[in-house]
Protein backbone atom coordinates (compact mmCIF):
# COMPACT_ATOMS: atom_id res chain seq x y z
CA UNK A 1 0.00 0.00 0.00
CA UNK A 2 2.40 1.96 0.82
CA UNK A 3 4.49 1.48 -2.29
CA UNK A 4 1.40 2.47 -4.20
CA UNK A 5 1.00 5.92 -2.24
CA UNK A 6 4.69 6.89 -3.21
CA UNK A 7 4.22 5.37 -6.76
CA UNK A 8 1.10 7.96 -7.25
CA UNK A 9 3.14 11.26 -5.68
CA UNK A 10 6.29 10.59 -7.79
CA UNK A 11 3.97 10.49 -10.66
CA UNK A 12 2.17 13.63 -9.87
CA UNK A 13 5.32 15.18 -8.77
CA UNK A 14 6.59 14.42 -12.13
CA UNK A 15 3.91 16.13 -14.14
CA UNK A 16 3.51 19.11 -12.09
CA UNK A 17 7.26 19.87 -12.59
CA UNK A 18 6.77 19.11 -16.65
CA UNK A 19 4.26 21.13 -16.63
CA UNK A 20 5.89 24.08 -14.90
CA UNK A 21 8.69 23.48 -17.69
CA UNK A 22 6.07 23.59 -20.65
CA UNK A 23 4.65 27.00 -19.17
CA UNK A 24 8.49 28.82 -18.42
CA UNK A 25 9.40 27.73 -22.00
CA UNK A 26 6.22 29.55 -23.39
CA UNK A 27 6.74 32.59 -21.03
CA UNK A 28 10.46 32.22 -22.14
CA UNK A 29 9.47 32.06 -26.38
CA UNK A 30 7.23 34.85 -25.64
CA UNK A 31 8.81 37.61 -23.71
CA UNK A 32 11.69 37.07 -26.80
CA UNK A 33 9.10 37.28 -29.42
CA UNK A 34 8.18 40.54 -27.66
CA UNK A 35 11.69 41.65 -27.26
CA UNK A 36 12.08 41.19 -31.30
CA UNK A 37 9.42 43.00 -32.21
CA UNK A 38 9.59 45.61 -29.71
CA UNK A 39 12.80 47.34 -31.01
CA UNK A 40 11.69 48.31 -34.36
CA UNK A 41 8.63 49.38 -33.25
CA UNK A 42 9.59 51.45 -30.64
CA UNK A 43 13.37 52.14 -30.98
CA UNK A 44 16.52 52.69 -33.25
CA UNK A 45 18.77 50.00 -34.07
CA UNK A 46 22.01 50.61 -31.73
CA UNK A 47 23.94 53.42 -32.83
CA UNK A 48 21.72 54.88 -34.71
CA UNK A 49 20.83 58.12 -32.66
CA UNK A 50 24.39 58.69 -32.30
CA UNK A 51 24.82 58.97 -36.14
CA UNK A 52 21.55 61.20 -36.51
CA UNK A 53 22.88 63.52 -34.23
CA UNK A 54 26.34 64.66 -35.88
CA UNK A 55 24.51 64.53 -39.81
CA UNK A 56 24.48 67.86 -41.01
CA UNK A 57 21.27 67.70 -43.13
CA UNK A 58 17.79 67.65 -41.21
CA UNK A 59 17.29 64.03 -40.14
CA UNK A 60 13.77 62.15 -40.07
CA UNK A 61 13.32 58.56 -39.01
CA UNK A 62 9.80 56.86 -39.79
CA UNK A 63 8.66 53.91 -38.71
CA UNK A 64 6.79 51.24 -40.55
CA UNK A 65 2.93 52.64 -39.91
CA UNK A 66 4.20 56.10 -40.88
CA UNK A 67 5.13 57.67 -37.71
CA UNK A 68 8.15 59.24 -37.02
CA UNK A 69 10.56 58.00 -34.40
CA UNK A 70 13.24 60.46 -34.29
CA UNK A 71 13.66 63.82 -36.00
CA UNK A 72 16.52 66.59 -35.49
CA UNK A 73 15.15 70.05 -34.39
CA UNK A 74 15.98 72.00 -37.72
CA UNK A 75 13.70 69.04 -38.98
CA UNK A 76 10.91 70.50 -36.77
CA UNK A 77 11.61 73.81 -36.83
CA UNK A 78 11.28 73.66 -41.15
CA UNK A 79 7.65 72.00 -40.93
CA UNK A 80 8.67 69.05 -42.17
CA UNK A 81 7.53 67.36 -38.84
CA UNK A 82 5.33 68.13 -35.74
CA UNK A 83 4.63 65.53 -33.18
CA UNK A 84 5.09 62.08 -35.28
CA UNK A 85 3.81 62.87 -38.12
CA UNK A 86 5.64 63.47 -41.56
CA UNK A 87 3.61 66.85 -42.93
CA UNK A 88 5.09 67.07 -46.53
CA UNK A 89 3.11 64.75 -48.43
CA UNK A 90 5.99 64.46 -51.43
CA UNK A 91 8.12 63.10 -48.34
CA UNK A 92 5.47 60.63 -47.03
CA UNK A 93 5.13 59.15 -50.51
CA UNK A 94 8.66 58.58 -50.89
CA UNK A 95 9.03 57.03 -47.72
CA UNK A 96 6.41 54.27 -48.63
CA UNK A 97 7.87 53.58 -52.06
CA UNK A 98 11.07 52.82 -50.41
CA UNK A 99 9.66 50.92 -47.80
CA UNK A 100 8.14 48.70 -50.04
CA UNK A 101 10.94 48.17 -52.60
CA UNK A 102 14.11 48.63 -50.86
CA UNK A 103 15.80 51.09 -53.35
CA UNK A 104 16.88 54.80 -52.39
CA UNK A 105 15.06 58.06 -53.29
CA UNK A 106 16.21 61.36 -53.90
CA UNK A 107 14.22 64.33 -55.21
CA UNK A 108 14.34 68.37 -54.54
CA UNK A 109 10.85 69.94 -53.06
CA UNK A 110 9.65 73.14 -51.60
CA UNK A 111 7.85 73.44 -48.52
CA UNK A 112 5.88 76.62 -48.38
CA UNK A 113 5.46 79.05 -44.90
CA UNK A 114 3.03 78.74 -42.55
CA UNK A 115 0.45 81.05 -42.48
CA UNK A 116 -0.34 80.83 -45.81
CA UNK A 117 1.65 83.07 -47.05
CA UNK A 118 3.22 82.19 -50.79
CA UNK A 119 4.63 79.03 -51.62
CA UNK A 120 7.24 81.06 -53.49
CA UNK A 121 8.49 82.64 -49.92
CA UNK A 122 9.20 79.07 -48.45
CA UNK A 123 12.46 77.35 -48.43
CA UNK A 124 13.83 74.48 -50.76
CA UNK A 125 15.33 70.75 -49.64
CA UNK A 126 17.39 68.26 -51.41
CA UNK A 127 15.71 65.11 -50.01
CA UNK A 128 17.54 61.55 -49.45
CA UNK A 129 15.37 58.87 -48.32
CA UNK A 130 16.68 55.01 -47.78
CA UNK A 131 15.52 52.14 -45.49
CA UNK A 132 17.44 51.65 -42.12
CA UNK A 133 17.21 48.36 -41.06
CA UNK A 134 15.10 45.20 -41.96
CA UNK A 135 12.20 46.12 -39.78
CA UNK A 136 10.20 48.75 -42.01
CA UNK A 137 12.35 51.51 -40.90
CA UNK A 138 13.02 54.88 -43.28
CA UNK A 139 15.74 57.72 -43.04
CA UNK A 140 14.86 60.86 -44.36
CA UNK A 141 17.26 63.39 -44.99
CA UNK A 142 16.69 66.87 -46.24
CA UNK A 143 19.37 69.30 -46.91
CA UNK A 144 18.61 73.38 -47.08
CA UNK A 145 19.02 74.66 -50.30
CA UNK A 146 17.18 77.82 -49.55
CA UNK A 147 20.50 80.12 -49.73
CA UNK A 148 22.15 78.55 -52.94
CA UNK A 149 18.73 78.94 -54.94
CA UNK A 150 18.38 82.58 -53.64
CA UNK A 151 22.09 83.26 -54.71
CA UNK A 152 21.39 81.79 -58.15
CA UNK A 153 17.99 83.83 -58.48
CA UNK A 154 20.39 86.65 -57.74
CA UNK A 155 23.07 85.88 -60.25
CA UNK A 156 20.18 84.96 -63.05
CA UNK A 157 18.51 88.72 -62.27
CA UNK A 158 21.99 90.12 -62.51
CA UNK A 159 23.10 88.85 -66.06
CA UNK A 160 19.70 89.61 -67.08
CA UNK A 161 19.71 93.32 -65.82
CA UNK A 162 23.54 93.97 -67.28
CA UNK A 163 22.17 92.66 -70.51
CA UNK A 164 19.06 95.15 -70.87
CA UNK A 165 21.40 97.72 -69.52
CA UNK A 166 24.17 97.26 -72.03
CA UNK A 167 22.12 96.53 -74.82
CA UNK A 168 20.15 99.92 -74.54
CA UNK A 169 23.14 102.48 -74.90
CA UNK A 170 25.18 99.61 -77.37
CA UNK A 171 21.93 100.00 -79.70
CA UNK A 172 21.12 103.36 -79.44
CA UNK A 173 24.98 103.86 -80.52
CA UNK A 174 24.16 101.37 -83.50
CA UNK A 175 21.08 103.13 -84.61
CA UNK A 176 22.74 106.72 -84.41
CA UNK A 177 26.14 105.52 -86.37
CA UNK A 178 23.85 104.75 -89.17
CA UNK A 179 21.82 107.60 -88.94
CA UNK A 180 25.38 109.54 -89.35
CA UNK A 181 26.20 107.67 -92.39
CA UNK A 182 22.71 108.55 -93.83
CA UNK A 183 23.16 112.45 -92.96
CA UNK A 184 26.63 112.64 -94.00
CA UNK A 185 25.62 115.38 -96.43
CA UNK A 186 23.81 117.67 -93.01
CA UNK A 187 26.38 118.81 -91.15
CA UNK A 188 23.55 120.06 -88.47
CA UNK A 189 22.57 116.74 -88.57
CA UNK A 190 25.97 114.64 -88.04
CA UNK A 191 26.93 117.12 -85.02
CA UNK A 192 23.44 116.54 -83.15
CA UNK A 193 23.34 113.00 -83.40
CA UNK A 194 27.37 113.06 -82.73
CA UNK A 195 26.82 114.89 -79.61
CA UNK A 196 23.63 111.85 -78.72
CA UNK A 197 26.55 109.08 -79.45
CA UNK A 198 28.95 111.06 -77.36
CA UNK A 199 26.00 110.99 -74.50
CA UNK A 200 25.31 107.27 -74.80
CA UNK A 201 29.75 106.26 -74.66
CA UNK A 202 29.39 108.13 -71.28
CA UNK A 203 26.36 106.00 -70.29
CA UNK A 204 28.00 103.17 -71.03
CA UNK A 205 31.59 104.10 -69.93
CA UNK A 206 29.54 105.01 -66.77
CA UNK A 207 27.71 101.22 -66.47
CA UNK A 208 30.97 99.25 -66.98
CA UNK A 209 32.41 101.30 -64.32
CA UNK A 210 30.17 101.15 -61.97
CA UNK A 211 30.28 97.52 -62.32
CA UNK A 212 33.76 97.12 -61.93
CA UNK A 213 33.95 99.22 -58.75
CA UNK A 214 30.38 96.48 -57.53
CA UNK A 215 32.74 93.83 -58.34
CA UNK A 216 35.65 95.13 -56.10
CA UNK A 217 33.70 95.37 -53.00
CA UNK A 218 30.92 92.96 -53.21
CA UNK A 219 33.32 90.27 -52.26
CA UNK A 220 34.61 88.59 -48.69
CA UNK A 221 37.67 90.49 -49.37
CA UNK A 222 39.11 93.07 -47.55
CA UNK A 223 40.08 96.19 -49.09
CA UNK A 224 43.77 96.03 -49.32
CA UNK A 225 45.33 99.52 -48.49
CA UNK A 226 43.09 101.73 -45.90
CA UNK A 227 44.95 105.13 -45.09
CA UNK A 228 43.89 108.06 -42.88
CA UNK A 229 41.17 110.42 -44.34
CA UNK A 230 40.35 113.97 -44.32
CA UNK A 231 36.22 113.81 -44.50
CA UNK A 232 36.28 117.34 -45.72
CA UNK A 233 38.84 116.48 -48.66
CA UNK A 234 36.04 113.59 -49.53
CA UNK A 235 33.46 115.79 -49.07
CA UNK A 236 34.80 118.55 -51.58
CA UNK A 237 36.00 116.06 -54.01
CA UNK A 238 32.58 114.92 -54.31
CA UNK A 239 31.16 118.18 -54.48
CA UNK A 240 33.29 118.93 -56.99
CA UNK A 241 32.37 115.69 -59.70
CA UNK A 242 28.82 116.94 -59.15
CA UNK A 243 28.95 120.32 -59.88
CA UNK A 244 28.25 120.63 -63.42
CA UNK A 245 24.69 118.55 -63.44
CA UNK A 246 23.87 120.84 -60.19
CA UNK A 247 23.95 123.45 -61.82
CA UNK A 248 22.33 122.52 -65.00
CA UNK A 249 19.56 122.17 -62.57
CA UNK A 250 20.07 125.76 -60.91
CA UNK A 251 20.77 123.48 -57.20
CA UNK A 252 23.06 124.26 -54.59
CA UNK A 253 25.54 122.20 -53.17
CA UNK A 254 26.51 123.19 -49.50
CA UNK A 255 28.66 121.34 -47.05
CA UNK A 256 29.23 121.99 -43.18
CA UNK A 257 29.65 120.51 -39.97
CA UNK A 258 32.44 119.19 -37.72
CA UNK A 259 35.82 119.38 -39.75
CA UNK A 260 38.61 117.49 -38.80
CA UNK A 261 37.52 114.49 -38.26
CA UNK A 262 38.99 111.33 -40.12
CA UNK A 263 38.42 107.84 -40.74
CA UNK A 264 40.58 104.83 -42.24
CA UNK A 265 39.20 104.11 -45.63
CA UNK A 266 39.90 104.10 -49.32
CA UNK A 267 39.84 107.59 -50.08
CA UNK A 268 38.32 106.86 -54.07
CA UNK A 269 36.20 104.30 -52.94
CA UNK A 270 34.38 106.53 -50.32
CA UNK A 271 34.36 109.50 -52.83
CA UNK A 272 32.86 107.68 -55.41
CA UNK A 273 30.03 106.45 -52.28
CA UNK A 274 29.55 109.73 -51.27
CA UNK A 275 29.43 111.15 -55.00
CA UNK A 276 26.51 108.54 -55.91
CA UNK A 277 24.14 109.34 -52.84
CA UNK A 278 24.95 113.83 -54.18
CA UNK A 279 24.17 112.55 -57.89
CA UNK A 280 20.79 110.90 -56.73
CA UNK A 281 20.19 113.87 -54.60
CA UNK A 282 20.32 116.46 -57.55
CA UNK A 283 18.52 113.52 -59.80
CA UNK A 284 15.91 113.46 -57.61
CA UNK A 285 15.63 117.23 -56.67
CA UNK A 286 13.12 119.82 -58.49
CA UNK A 287 15.14 122.69 -59.84
CA UNK A 288 16.09 126.05 -57.75
CA UNK A 289 16.23 123.52 -54.34
CA UNK A 290 19.58 123.02 -52.23
CA UNK A 291 21.70 119.77 -51.26
CA UNK A 292 23.91 119.85 -48.22
CA UNK A 293 26.36 117.05 -47.59
CA UNK A 294 27.55 117.55 -43.47
CA UNK A 295 29.53 115.13 -41.33
CA UNK A 296 29.14 115.22 -37.20
CA UNK A 297 30.67 113.29 -34.45
CA UNK A 298 27.93 110.98 -33.94
CA UNK A 299 29.63 109.99 -30.41
CA UNK A 300 33.16 108.75 -29.45
CA UNK A 301 33.77 106.15 -31.54
CA UNK A 302 32.05 106.89 -34.93
CA UNK A 303 31.50 109.78 -37.55
CA UNK A 304 28.08 110.69 -39.89
CA UNK A 305 28.02 111.75 -43.12
CA UNK A 306 24.77 113.06 -43.85
CA UNK A 307 23.56 113.92 -47.64
CA UNK A 308 20.09 115.73 -47.71
CA UNK A 309 18.01 116.97 -50.18
CA UNK A 310 14.38 118.61 -50.69
CA UNK A 311 13.55 115.87 -53.59
CA UNK A 312 10.46 113.86 -54.77
CA UNK A 313 11.07 111.44 -51.78
CA UNK A 314 11.22 107.68 -51.24
CA UNK A 315 7.72 105.24 -50.78
CA UNK A 316 7.92 103.29 -47.22
CA UNK A 317 7.41 100.41 -49.40
CA UNK A 318 10.16 100.95 -51.53
CA UNK A 319 12.75 101.83 -48.87
CA UNK A 320 14.05 98.57 -47.83
CA UNK A 321 14.70 97.71 -52.17
CA UNK A 322 16.54 101.25 -52.84
CA UNK A 323 19.97 99.86 -52.66
CA UNK A 324 19.65 95.89 -54.57
CA UNK A 325 21.17 96.39 -57.57
CA UNK A 326 19.83 98.06 -61.01
CA UNK A 327 16.47 98.44 -58.66
CA UNK A 328 14.81 101.43 -59.45
CA UNK A 329 11.71 103.34 -57.82
CA UNK A 330 10.32 104.94 -60.50
CA UNK A 331 11.57 103.45 -64.08
CA UNK A 332 10.35 105.85 -66.45
CA UNK A 333 12.00 108.52 -63.92
CA UNK A 334 15.46 106.65 -63.80
CA UNK A 335 16.16 107.05 -67.48
CA UNK A 336 15.32 110.05 -67.45
CA UNK A 337 17.96 110.82 -64.82
CA UNK A 338 20.61 108.60 -66.95
CA UNK A 339 21.99 106.75 -64.04
CA UNK A 340 22.62 103.26 -64.18
CA UNK A 341 20.93 101.72 -60.92
CA UNK A 342 23.93 100.70 -59.13
CA UNK A 343 24.86 103.42 -57.07
CA UNK A 344 22.83 103.07 -54.14
CA UNK A 345 24.43 99.32 -54.09
CA UNK A 346 27.90 100.48 -54.44
CA UNK A 347 27.10 102.99 -51.72
CA UNK A 348 26.03 99.96 -49.59
CA UNK A 349 29.04 97.44 -50.48
CA UNK A 350 31.49 100.37 -49.82
CA UNK A 351 30.26 101.16 -46.38
CA UNK A 352 29.92 97.64 -44.97
CA UNK A 353 33.63 96.88 -46.47
CA UNK A 354 34.92 100.26 -44.15
CA UNK A 355 33.13 98.58 -41.42
CA UNK A 356 29.81 101.11 -41.15
CA UNK A 357 26.30 101.38 -41.93
CA UNK A 358 24.30 103.18 -44.77
CA UNK A 359 20.77 103.73 -43.36
CA UNK A 360 17.85 106.40 -44.89
CA UNK A 361 14.70 108.53 -43.89
CA UNK A 362 12.39 109.78 -46.24
CA UNK A 363 9.14 111.28 -46.53
CA UNK A 364 7.38 111.53 -50.04
CA UNK A 365 7.34 115.41 -51.19
CA UNK A 366 9.55 116.19 -48.30
CA UNK A 367 13.21 114.89 -49.57
CA UNK A 368 15.07 112.13 -48.26
CA UNK A 369 18.60 112.22 -45.78
CA UNK A 370 21.14 109.35 -46.24
CA UNK A 371 23.54 108.94 -43.94
CA UNK A 372 27.06 106.67 -44.21
CA UNK A 373 28.12 105.84 -40.13
CA UNK A 374 31.86 105.08 -40.16
CA UNK A 375 34.41 104.60 -37.60
CA UNK A 376 36.56 107.25 -36.60
CA UNK A 377 40.24 106.92 -36.99
CA UNK A 378 41.45 107.47 -33.53
CA UNK A 379 38.51 106.79 -30.86
CA UNK A 380 39.06 107.06 -27.29
CA UNK A 381 39.78 104.36 -25.02
CA UNK A 382 36.54 102.53 -23.11
CA UNK A 383 36.42 103.98 -19.79
CA UNK A 384 37.75 101.23 -16.97
CA UNK A 385 34.84 100.47 -14.71
CA UNK A 386 33.99 102.80 -11.89
CA UNK A 387 35.99 106.21 -13.84
CA UNK A 388 34.00 108.60 -16.09
CA UNK A 389 34.86 109.41 -19.42
CA UNK A 390 35.50 112.45 -20.51
CA UNK A 391 32.73 113.78 -22.29
CA UNK A 392 32.92 114.00 -26.37
CA UNK A 393 34.05 117.81 -27.95
CA UNK A 394 30.72 119.88 -28.97
CA UNK A 395 30.05 119.81 -32.36
CA UNK A 396 30.80 122.87 -34.27
CA UNK A 397 27.97 124.82 -36.23
CA UNK A 398 26.55 123.03 -39.14
CA UNK A 399 24.57 124.07 -42.04
CA UNK A 400 21.58 124.05 -41.67
CA UNK A 401 19.37 121.16 -43.15
CA UNK A 402 17.17 122.18 -45.86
Amino acid sequence: MEVEIIASLTGLAGLAIGLATGLAVRVSERAQRTAVTANPVGSLPPGVASVLSVLRSSAVVVDSEDRVLRASSAARAYGLVSGDHLLVDEVLAMTRLVRRDGEIRETEIQVGPAGGRRRADGRWFAVRVAPLGSHGLVLVLAEDLTEMHRTEAIRRDFVANVSHELKTPVGALSLLAETVEGAADDPEAVRRFAGRMQYESVRLTNLVQDLMTLSRVQGDEPLPELTPIDLDEVMAEALERCQIKAVAKDIELAAGGEEGLQVRADQELLVTALRNLVDNAVAYSPEHTRVVVSTRRCDEWHVEINVTDQGIGIPDAEIERIFERFYRVDPARSRQTGGTGLGLAIVKHVTSKHGGEITVWSKEGHGSTFTIRLPLLDTPRRPAAGTTADPAPPNTAREATP
